[in-house]
């Protein structure tokens, strides 16, 4: 195993650049440190309420932390695709395809090497930040991460990062943050029926009650992509409608181009 291993970029970026402007501004607080194991791979499976939470988390764990993130960060273009990928291959992450099938399996097999390597690795087992604040359904690939590689799941709560840079918001404001840090779950008893569907089902299941505890948010029983398609789907339904202020301008505004002509 080559365990911790990272790049003198991931320590610049983390020691130097995003840790102390980091401790100054959101003064994060963490509570269940000691619940990291000070060696071997583990699984940091969190709730999802802001892009920021891959940031504030590993700042405050001592070992390095490698993250899946939607792979979409990593193909933007122009300038500002190209900040985003340097800004996630600073801070560790590594592209994961949500789309399912062959593609999502080989993403998770990007994390299962981390795992076997003796590495921390980050995961959202909701697959989306929360549209509302919310805990919704998880996905079964992180119990498949843990009973293939065989390693213990700490469940993670982060607080307030959705009032830091809530979804839309391209700058963060200004305000503290926290993490909440619980037991490592040991799943060694299905082991031996680690590709079994409902067993995996049964270990999210868990992991996700693990994690709304320690959060204390509300539980929704659907994923948070459905959720999120069927608030897109009732706004196509509904579009809004324009403020009466603007109607008025563009009236007014049509009224001065024929007064002119």
């Amino acid at each position: 195993m080559s365990g911790d291993r990272t790049s003198g970029v991931y320590w610049w970026t983390k020691n130097v650049i995003l840790g102390p402007a980091t401790e100054v501004l959101f003064r994060p607080w963490v509570k269940g440190l000691k619940n990291i194991p000070a060696t071997g791979g583990a699984i940091l499976a969190s709730n999802h309420l802001s892009v920021s939470d891959s940031v504030f988390l590993p700042i405050k764990v001592p070992r390095p932390v490698v993250f899946l993130a939607k792979i979409e960060y990593f193909q933007g273009t122009g300038v500002k695709g190209w900040a985003t990928r340097a800004f996630m291959r600073m801070t560790n992450q590594l592209p994961m395809d949500r789309s399912g099938g062959r593609a999502s399996a080989h993403s998770l097999s990007s994390g299962e090497e981390a795992l076997r390597e003796g590495r921390l690795l980050g995961i959202y087992p909701e697959g989306t930040r929360s549209p509302d604040g919310r805990l919704y359904k998880g996905k079964i690939g992180v119990a498949r991460l843990a009973l293939s590689a065989q390693v213990p799941v700490i469940p993670v709560a982060m607080i307030g990062t959705d009032k830091v840079q809530p979804i839309g918001r391209k700058l963060p404001r200004v305000r503290r943050v926290g993490m909440i840090i619980g037991e490592p779950l040991d799943f060694s008893a299905y082991y031996d029926r680690a590709s079994d569907r409902q067993v995996q089902r049964q270990v999210t299941d868990e992991i996700m009650y693990a994690i709304m505890r320690l959060s204390g948010q509300e539980y929704a029983d659907m994923y948070g992509a459905t959720f999120k398609r069927q608030l897109d789907d009732a706004a196509s339904a509904h579009p809004r409608r324009e403020p009466r202020w603007k109607r008025l301008l563009r009236k007014l505004s049509r009224y001065r181009s024929k007064s002119y002509n």
